[in-house]
């Protein structure tokens, strides 16, 4: 006999997107339910009910982030044709780089750290999930011949790295024009 998730009410919904609204502004690290509670109109005994607990509602949240990673990866996977790894990179780049997207990657890093620290609860499989993700799109994107053997997994792997490696340091300085240099620099030593 199968499991069924149950359908959230709409109540849920819309609690779970005010609470991502405000964890995009404020973090995961201190997540207290109290002021999280009152930031989204509703209280501590209500989020409880609907999320189960305090890490049944992080658990929630990092799925409503991962969905808003998946996107980006699902426009580079609607393409006719497999793109190619550079220009599939560099897609990816544009995207991770953008001022709007600050948040949600400030969130994705968070995450993925406290994934690595924490590896059980709320943030259980979270770090694995998202390289997988990515290495999955990367791996769509290449063409048939390029995607097949250690070298096409290798090629996407250094290329996750040095994405994941400028995403990490565009976070902490903020100089998207030498950092997107940089990651233009290594998709042009990828092409050759």
């Amino acid at each position: 006999m199968s499991r069924r998730t149950p359908t959230p009410s709409a109540r849920q919904v819309e609690l779970l997107e005010a609470a991502y609204r405000y964890v995009l502004a404020h973090g995961l690290a201190d997540l207290s339910l109290r002021p999280l509670a009152e930031a989204v109109g509703s209280s501590t005994r209500v989020l409880m009910f609907l999320f189960g607990s305090k890490d049944g509602l992080v658990r929630a949240l990092l799925a409503r982030a991962r969905d808003d990673e998946l996107a980006i990866l699902d426009r580079l996977r609607q393409a006719d044709q497999p793109i190619g790894l550079v220009l599939a990179s560099g897609r990816v780049w544009a995207w991770l780089a953008a001022e709007e997207h600050r948040p949600l990657l400030r969130l994705w890093a968070e995450a993925y750290a406290r994934s690595l620290v924490e590896p059980d609860g709320a943030w259980a499989g979270f770090a694995r999930a998202t390289v997988d993700d990515w290495l999955d799109v990367l791996a769509a994107c290449q063409p048939r011949p390029e995607r097949d053997g250690q070298d096409g997994a290798v090629r996407r792997t250094l290329a996750l790295a040095v994405l994941r490696g400028a995403l990490l340091d565009l976070l902490a300085t903020d100089d998207e024009p030498r950092v997107t240099a940089a990651v233009h620099r290594h998709l042009a030593l990828l092409r050759g």
